[in-house]
């Protein structure tokens, strides 16, 4: 039954390719060759490369029983799809094989994962049943389901209980679960000798509905600089100042975690990132000792014009995770200078309340540069990008010295999306570095050598290739540009 399900599925996904329109195809991002794509699940490294598994629609660019899609990499640069790894076909999962993790024990490969069910009518979130899942592979290709290993939350109160995330702590296997018990969120963890007994631990974190959201996806435990550090998705939080303005948000708070599983000390709640378009990130532990982030590059309800053409969703590129202070910084991971080609050098200098258009052009392109802010005077100064001819659309990044904030506007950045995101810049701050991914649908931003960064989806039309940089009531000065036209991998 399973192998079958794959084989049509796999069909589904090679008649819809032809069919696949381009405009918006992403360069070097990973994103399904067809049909949908969301969260980023079982990251893991297994006999020299590194595999990428998310959730997968193939039948349609939209949202449906959910598939688990793969794809592998030696590099972090050239990805290969792979068959499908995971399908609904057994009662426990008949209506979704949803987010969960991978990890490597005696050589074999194995994903854990939530079986999905509705037990009333498809799509009603208040009549569910998510047990956790298991099955193995001996060669990263073909899987064999075991079943449930965990088939009830510890509470008959608690329906959502989902995604799992498997690590090694020692010598035993531990598991981090989502849960909702009426409107507020906790952590759950368990323990197994053989990832297929588990014991319950505790509730290791509990949250309150009006602080804290109504339920926490996505959850990632993990050790970082002497720290431990929980990654997670929450839903529900409140627009507060600057902050939570996305649909859902995807956060971290700094603890530390015992060996009976209770998390304590837990800092202050931050956004991961701050553009439109970055949800459920999940982490993986490389062989050299850093800590690898992805996330799924959309975000629920928002305009998603690439379904008309047969295909959703990417992944943002891969990130290097560190950790200063009581902050994260994510910097792309350093294999990704192998996506440059020519480079070209720019003076742009000092622009006076002025559009100066550059001399370079593209959809794929990496940008390095820096607004001096002590040499300035203008009210906004920065970059348009992805412009058209008559500048009737473009992305803007540029520095607001009223707000004394570092923005991102995709008013005018093609078919369907809008809004500003913007994260501080602090007093006294002489000067912004910038690091900028630009691919034919997505803009990431790279603060301060990682001290933020805002991802986005845009949409221009293939044509709006040009660059500009502009000052506003008064001057900005730029230091020297760096801009790298990127490979086309066609992932």
């Amino acid at each position: 039954m399973h192998a079958a399900l794959l084989d049509e599925a796999h069909r589904a996904i090679e008649r819809k390719i032809p069919e696949r329109g381009d405009d918006y195809r992403l360069g070097y991002h990973l994103s399904p060759p067809a049909g949908w794509m969301n969260d980023p699940n079982g990251l893991v490294h297994f006999r020299g490369e590194y595999h990428v598994f998310y959730q997968h629609h193939p039948y349609s660019a939209h949202w449906g029983p959910m598939y688990w899609g793969h794809a592998k990499s030696r590099d972090l640069v050239h990805w290969e799809h792979l068959p499908i790894a995971l399908a609904p076909s057994d009662n426990y999962d008949r209506d979704g094989c949803f987010s969960g993790s991978a990890v490597v024990m005696d050589d074999r490969l194995y994903l854990i994962y939530t079986g999905h069910t509705w037990l009333g009518a498809s799509g009603d979130d208040q009549n569910i049943r998510q047990v956790q899942c298991l099955a193995s592979s001996t060669d990263g290709l073909s899987f064999t389901k075991h079943g449930p290993v965990i088939e009830a939350a510890p509470d008959p109160d608690i329906m959502h209980f989902r995604d799992p995330k498997v690590w090694r702590q020692g010598e035993q296997w531990w598991m981090a679960l989502g849960a909702r018990q009426g409107d507020d969120p906790q952590l759950l963890l368990y323990r197994s000798e053989d990832l297929h007994h588990w014991q319950y631990l505790g509730c290791a974190l509990k949250g309150v509905r009006e602080s804290d959201g109504y339920m926490w996806e996505c959850p990632d435990l993990f050790e970082l600089g002497g720290c431990d550090v929980f990654l997670y998705s929450p839903q529900g939080l409140k627009p507060n100042g600057y902050d939570n303005w996305n649909k859902f948000q995807n956060s971290y708070r700094l603890g530390q975690l015992d060996d009976c599983g209770h998390l304590s000390e837990c800092g202050k709640l931050y956004e991961l990132d701050h553009g439109h378009d970055f949800y459920a990130a999940q982490t993986l532990l490389a062989p050299d000792g850093r800590r690898l982030l992805w996330a799924w590059m959309d975000m629920w309800d928002s305009p998603m014009p690439s379904q008309a053409q047969h295909w959703c969703g990417a992944l943002s590129l891969p990130r290097e995770l560190s950790r200063d202070g009581e902050r994260l910084r994510m910097r792309p991971a350093r294999e990704l200078k192998a996506l440059r080609q020519a480079k070209r050098t720019l003076q742009i200098g000092v622009i006076e309340s002025r559009s100066c258009s550059l001399d370079v052009r593209g959809a794929l392109l990496e940008l390095e540069f820096e607004l001096d802010l002590a040499g300035s005077t203008a009210e906004r100064f920065g970059l348009a990008l992805r412009c058209s001819e008559d500048q009737q659309e473009r992305t803007l990044l540029y520095f607001d010295a009223m707000a004394r904030r570092l923005v991102l506007d995709r008013q005018c950045s093609g078919a369907g999306v809008s809004g500003v995101r913007s994260v501080p810049v602090a007093p006294g701050q002489q000067q912004i570095a910038l690091r900028v991914f630009l691919d034919r649908s997505s803009i990431e931003v790279f603060v301060d050598d990682g001290t933020y960064s805002l991802t986005s989806r845009i949409y221009p039309r293939p044509d709006s290739l040009a660059v500009s940089a502009f000052a506003v009531n008064g001057a900005g000065r730029f230091g020297e540009t760096a801009v790298w036209n990127l490979a086309d991998l066609k992932l």
